[in-house]
C-alpha cells in the first residue's frame, strides 16, 4: 500500500478553518493511505510527488518551505510513500507523478525506455542525487548482542531483519553494503557471495519497505536490523530504545530525485527539484539524519555524521547498479534470486 497526503497553501486552510469546515482524518502506518489538507489560496496547479518509504518526515518540512517561495506561489502537492521498486513499476503502469525520490538510481533509470524520464535527469553538480546516507545496524539499547562488525550478523542465533530486495530499495543497499563489506575485507567474490547466504540464513522476515522493517524492529522482532543512517536517527530522535553502529566498511546510499516527462507542469516540478537541492532544503535534509549531496551543508553538519573509513559506493567499487542488479536480482538468475528459493523465501511482497 502507499501513502497520500496533499499539501495546500495556507490561506485555504484560514478560510475554512473561520467557515468551520475542516475536518481531519489521519492513520498511524506509513504503508497505509491517508489525506490531509493545509490550505491554499490561488493555488492552479497540483504536483504529484512518488516518493519510497523513508523521506516523508523531509518533505512535510521542505514541501511548505517552496510553497512560501515566488516559484511554489500556489503550488500544490499530492505524495505517494512506498517501496521504492514498487513506486517505480507504478509509475511505468501509469500512476501520476510530476517528481520521483525514489531510494536509488535504477528505479529512475528503468523509466527513461518507456519515456517517462528523460535521459539527462542526472546531469549537474550532484548527478542528480538529493541526498546520502549509508548502511548501518540498528540494534536493541545496550547492544546486547554485542553486534559491532559484519561477522557478528552471521552468528548463530542473530536474528537480521532487513526488507525484500525485490521490492525494497533499501534492501537492494544492504545487500551491496554487506557483499562489498566482505570485498573490502580480502575476501574473493565466491566466499562474498556466500556470506550473503550465510546472511540470509539470519533473516527471519521480509517486509516489503525500510519503513516497514523499522517498524517490525520497534514492535520486537530481530537483534539487528539493517537500515538507512537516517531511518536510525530518526529512531533514535523519537524516543526509541535502540541505538546505532557504523560498520567500518559500508556503502554510500545515493538518493535520486528526478522530474517526469509528463508532468502536467514541468517549470514548477523542475523549480521544486532546484529547491530540494538548495542549502534550505539541504538543511532540512540534514536535521532529519541524511547527509547533504551540497559541500558547504555536510561541512556545517559534519559534527552530526561521523567519517566512515571504509565508505564505499556503488559506481567505483561494485560495478555500478546495472550490472550488480543483473548479476544479483534478477528473479530468474540473480544470485538473491537463489538464495531465495534455497530459503524458501518469496519475492512478491507479503
Amino acid at each position: 500500500m502507499i501513502l497520500r497526503q496533499v499539501f495546500r497553501r495556507p490561506a485555504a486552510l484560514v478560510a475554512l478553518l473561520a467557515a468551520g469546515l475542516i475536518a481531519v482524518t489521519g492513520c498511524g502506518d506509513d504503508d497505509s493511505a491517508s489525506a490531509g489538507t493545509s490550505g491554499g489560496s490561488g493555488g492552479d496547479s497540483t504536483l504529484t510527488l512518488v516518493g519510497y518509504t523513508t523521506p516523508r518526515e523531509v518533505y512535510e518540512e521542505v514541501i511548505p518551505a517552496f510553497q512560501a517561495t515566488p516559484a511554489g506561489e500556489g503550488i500544490e502537492f499530492e505524495q505517494s510513500y512506498g517501496p521504492s521498486g514498487d513506486q517505480s513499476r507504478a509509475v511505468e503502469a501509469g500512476l501520476d507523478a510530476d517528481v520521483l525520490v525514489l531510494s536509488l538510481a535504477p528505479d529512475i533509470t528503468r523509466l527513461e525506455e518507456p519515456g517517462l524520464v528523460d535521459p539527462t535527469w542526472d546531469d549537474g553538480p550532484t548527478k542528480g542525487f538529493v541526498s546520502t546516507s549509508a548502511v548501518v545496524f540498528l540494534v536493541r539499547e545496550g547492544n546486547p548482542e554485542n553486534i559491532r562488525t559484519w561477522d557478528d550478523l552471521v552468528k548463530d542465533g542473530i536474528e537480521v531483519i532487513t526488507p525484500n530486495p525485490f521490492s525494497s530499495g533499501g534492501a537492494q543497499w544492504n545487500v551491496a553494503a554487506a557483499y562489498g563489506a566482505q570485498l573490502k575485507a580480502g575476501k574473493t567474490k565466491d566466499q562474498a557471495l556466500e556470506y550473503l547466504r550465510t546472511l540470509f540464513a539470519n533473516v527471519p522476515v521480509q517486509p516489503k519497505g525500510a519503513r516497514e522493517s523499522l517498524q517490525v524492529f520497534q514492535a520486537g522482532k530481530g537483534d539487528v536490523l539493517l537500515a538507512y543512517e537516517n531511518e536510525a536517527k530518526l529512531a533514535q530522535a523519537n524516543g526509541e530504545p535502540v541505538e546505532f553502529v557504523i560498520p567500518d566498511d559500508t556503502i554510500l546510499i545515493q538518493n535520486p530525485i528526478a522530474v517526469t516527462t509528463n508532468s502536467g507542469n514541468p517549470t514548477a516540478a523542475q523549480a521544486f527539484v532546484d529547491y530540494a537541492l538548495s542549502a534550505p532544503a539541504q538543511e532540512v535534509f540534514a536535521k532529519k539524519g541524511y547527509r547533504s549531496v551540497l559541500p558547504e551543508v555536510a561541512d556545517t553538519y559534519a559534527a552530526d555524521f561521523p567519517e566512515i573509513p571504509g565508505l564505499f559506493t556503488m559506481d567505483e567499487d561494485l560495478g555500478g547498479w546495472k550490472a550488480f542488479r543483473d548479476e544479483f536480482f534478477d528473479p530468474d538468475n540473480g544470485y538473491v534470486a537463489d538464495i531465495f528459493a534455497d530459503r524458501g523465501f518469496s519475492q512478491e511482497d507479503e
